[in-house]
């Protein structure tokens, strides 16, 4: 399996105006994957499907929306649906975070990450995957993120909800085992992007050292994708703090959770 696979393929990449969305475009279009990008800033958008352009000659067509608003992911399986545009590639990117005590977090703010984090991402699996198995080709990428291998303090609901991104891709990849399509889940320590301002943070110590940037987040997610990896941490510091969680009494890892995000 190689990147070749993808030349004249077509992705779906939501959240694709910044950060990790936008490299995933990026990257993708070097493979020769036509885009389709879905993200609520249509100028970002624009944007990038001008600087792609200028490289890769792919297709790329650009769906502004807001996928909260009632029956967004529907419609967006049925707009394709009507181009006559299959997807092979699904990067279910879109999402974001909320850091701060959880009782003093707004409500309507913290539901919205939830369905946005889990259902939304859920239905569009759920629409785009059947596709993918008829066609036997297919590859679905959540993105979930390292906070999801241990609870959170101040990142209590987001931390969960990743985990549920991480034990459904999990399970889904284990359940597609013998046709070919593949779920991978990428599960990034803190990265370069706009994650932190939207989640009203600013960086601890332990996050600048921790810290990676984008393109390569999304060269390690890729690659495991092709693969067919049912999960990946990108950098080796991540990856041992998430694995090393195992070894340590659940109360104690809470703490030390607590004291990065806060402190670290």
């Amino acid at each position: 399996m190689t990147s070749h696979e993808l030349s004249g393929k077509r992705a779906l990449v939501t959240g694709a105006s910044s950060g990790l969305g936008a490299d995933f475009a990026r990257q993708l279009a070097a493979f020769g994957t036509n885009l389709v990008l879905v993200a609520r800033r249509a100028d970002r958008m624009e944007q990038l499907k001008a600087e792609i352009e200028k490289s890769h000659a792919v297709e790329i067509d650009v769906i502004p929306m807001d996928l909260l608003a009632e029956g967004a992911p529907r419609r967006l399986y049925d707009d394709l649906a009507a181009r006559g545009q299959t997807i092979d590639v699904l990067i279910n990117n879109a999402g974001y975070g909320m850091h701060g005590p959880f009782l003093k977090q707004d409500w309507a703010r913290q539901e919205a990450m939830l369905r946005l984090d889990m259902l939304v991402l859920t239905e569009l699996t759920k629409l785009f995957l059947p596709g993918m198995v008829a066609r036997d080709y297919g590859h679905v990428l959540q993105v979930s993120s390292a906070i999801a291998y241990q609870p959170a303090p101040t990142y209590a609901a987001y931390a969960a909800a990743k985990s549920y991104v991480l034990f459904f891709g999990e399970a889904l990849a284990f359940e597609l085992r013998k046709t070919a399509v593949n779920c991978t889940v990428l599960s990034p320590g803190i990265t370069a992007t706009e994650f932190l301002d939207v989640a009203g943070q600013k960086p601890t110590l332990y996050q600048r050292l921790f810290m990676m940037q984008s393109d390569a987040v999304v060269r390690t997610g890729l690659k495991a994708m092709l693969a067919r990896r049912p999960s990946v941490i990108p950098g080796f510091g991540n990856t041992l703090l998430a694995f090393g969680v195992r070894f340590i009494p659940r109360r104690a890892i809470t703490r030390i959770a607590y004291f990065l995000m806060k402190y670290g």
